[in-house]
């Protein structure tokens, strides 16, 4: 195998990696509003709302991300729904932007759930005996207390997002794999790209992965 071709196209692999971690960072938290609103009309007390959080779960969660991209790329403009380039940001990254988020999002609201569930009922009990309604009980008492739970999983949520941005390169996104598929072009090296855009990746989740269990165990101390 010959990696002589990396010197040369560096830049582009280094590019490549920022839009990876940037559109990720954007997913997440864009995923987090959205999740973060799935979630409360979830546990509400309004059947119709928890239908539709329910349906949005169910869907986004059982459809695989590959085809939400698709039908948000391709099937959108066709109902006249467009994203257009915005601050010198492409409709490319922005529909991936957005496809990634809704996806996170499914999932965030299910961690968040488990997360408010955790909380002991006691707590709302007290709070609410104390004159707080139950907007304010989620606000200042039940939902700082369940995302102090869930961090290690919305960082490893974060995790899943960076590896799962590689679909997006079938839209056009500049992240790793659209990288390497270049490289591959203009080498005529099918496999030495694919490798490099691997040994990327695997850095990119180890390192989030160790700072995760470090996070987790100063976690576990903070609470004990």
């Amino acid at each position: 195998m010959d990696f002589s071709f990396f010197s040369k196209y560096s830049s582009l692999f280094i590019e490549g990696t920022s839009v990876t971690v940037i559109i990720s960072l954007v997913a997440l938290v864009f995923g987090c509003i959205m999740g973060m609103l799935i979630c409360l009309m979830k546990l509400s007390t309004f059947k119709v709302l928890r239908a539709i959080a329910t349906t949005y779960i169910e869907i986004l969660r059982g459809t695989p991300l590959f085809v939400q991209i698709y039908i948000i790329y391709f099937g959108f403009p066709q109902i006249g729904i467009d994203f257009p380039s915005i601050f010198g940001i492409s409709s490319d990254f922005i529909s991936g932007a957005f496809a990634l988020s809704i996806n996170s999002g499914a999932y965030v609201a299910e961690i968040l759930r488990s997360g408010i569930q955790s909380v002991d009922n006691g707590q709302m009990e007290a709070s609410r005996s104390l004159g707080l309604g139950y907007a304010s009980t989620m606000r200042h008492v039940i939902i700082p207390q369940a995302i102090k739970n869930i961090l290690p999983s919305l960082a490893n949520e974060f995790i899943t997002l960076v590896k799962e941005s590689a679909i997006i390169s079938v839209i056009g996104v500049r992240e790793i794999m659209f990288t390497a598929s270049i490289v591959k072009n203009k080498t005529f090296k099918p496999l030495e790209p694919l490798i490099v855009a691997a040994i990327i990746y695997f850095v990119l989740t180890f390192t989030l992965s160790k700072l995760v269990g470090k996070f987790e165990k100063k976690l576990a101390k903070a609470n004990a």
